[in-house]
């Protein structure tokens, strides 16, 4: 099992009505892989987070977490849809950080931390604390755990939500432009908190972003997404200093300069 990817998209199509979305996308992110998904607004870029979120259902194909497949199960020798209780163990693996914070604003910072674990993990309320109190160090915000969302800025209350995220031990970590809400003086904090888990956490992670300085800075991979497909994919490197297709280029070049 551990040399299957740790994600695959196995021509998987998305369809709202007559409108494709995601068209046949074929991916594999490898284990502890670390991938950037940019694009123009209405490519497809979120949707493939909230098809791995099963906020999205799928139209065709599969999709594979962790060697076995989310959207589907063995019966019989073959595959078919997956029951409800087979998509949420397996679901369980992954965690997501929203554009919004989505935190609960009548928790505490650790309150928002423990709910989960305790209630979905079944764990104990003083391991749940304590693994709360590491996370919400490892994002700089110890002294701020007995604080309502209302009382923290936006930075905060998103390094709260990577941490309330991380405290459920996902082996993969979603990102949906979490700075786009920010005002641009704490956009800093949160992306220093993400290097941080990169660094210190052996986690695939895969990020939708407009950043394209930490793009080009933090991935392994940067996949250009186009009309529901990936135009090009390749290393940061290839993708930002020498781009092979023109509508990269293109979307490169406009998003540089209005930056």
């Amino acid at each position: 099992m551990n040399d299957m990817p740790m994600v695959r998209f196995e021509n998987v199509s998305k369809r709202y009505g007559p409108l494709t979305v995601l068209d046949n996308l074929n991916l594999d992110i490898g284990r502890g892989e670390k991938v950037s998904i940019i694009g123009p607004s209405g490519s497809g870029k979120t949707t493939v987070l909230r098809m791995l979120m099963t906020l999205e259902a799928i139209n065709d194909g599969v999709l594979w977490v962790d060697g076995e497949p989310m959207t589907h199960m063995m019966q019989n020798g073959k595959l078919v849809p997956a029951t409800t209780k087979h998509i949420r163990r397996i679901r369980a693996k992954i965690g997501m950080v929203f554009q919004s914070f989505n935190l609960f604003p009548h928790m505490t910072a650790m309150g928002n931390c423990i709910e989960a674990p305790i209630t979905v993990l079944g764990m104990k309320r003083s391991e749940a604390e304590e693994r709360a109190a590491e996370l919400l160090n490892m994002v700089g915000l110890s002294a701020k755990k007995d604080h309502y969302p209302s009382q923290l800025s936006g930075g905060q209350q998103q390094r709260v939500a990577i941490a309330r995220a991380l405290a459920m031990r996902p082996k993969i970590m979603l990102f949906d432009e979490v700075t786009s809400a920010l005002d641009p003086e704490l956009v800093g904090e949160v992306l220093q908190v993400i290097r941080k888990i990169g660094r210190e956490h052996d986690l695939t992670m895969l990020m939708v972003t407009h950043q394209m300085g930490f793009a080009k800075e933090f991935s392994d991979r940067v996949c250009f997404f186009y009309q529901g497909k990936i135009c090009e994919q390749g290393a940061p490197a290839e993708i930002f200093g020498n781009p092979k297709n023109e509508r990269t280029r293109q979307f490169l070049n406009a998003v540089l300069e209005a930056g």
